[in-house]
């Protein structure tokens, strides 16, 4: 079991640090620029939120991971209603998938 609590925390930090984008459209067109390490998932997100962003994760060879729910991980990053969230910084992503997979 991961510890989602220090995850969503360092998903805050990293939201802090103006190195996210959130959203389907933004997320979107951040993947097309090249510039998303990381995606991460609501646990709860729709079933047709999750299939079209595990195609194009596997598309472009960008990880993919669910974390939370959709009102934990909008806290986390102090906004309403997100269901996926892109990392832009690599350092951020590599933390945050070294704290997935530690559980």
């Amino acid at each position: 079991m991961i510890n989602k609590d220090k995850t969503l925390g360092l998903l805050g930090l990293s939201s802090r640090a103006g190195k996210i984008v959130f959203g389907t459209d933004a997320c979107i067109e951040y993947v097309n620029k090249n510039k998303i390490k990381l995606l991460l998932l609501a646990q709860d997100a729709s079933d047709r939120t999750k299939l079209k962003f595990n195609e194009i994760a596997k598309k472009v060879q960008i990880p993919i991971y669910e974390l939370g729910t959709i009102d934990e991980i909008s806290k986390a990053i102090g906004k309403k209603n997100k269901a996926i969230i892109g990392i832009t910084d690599i350092n951020f992503s590599k933390e945050i998938v070294k704290r997935i997979n530690r559980g």
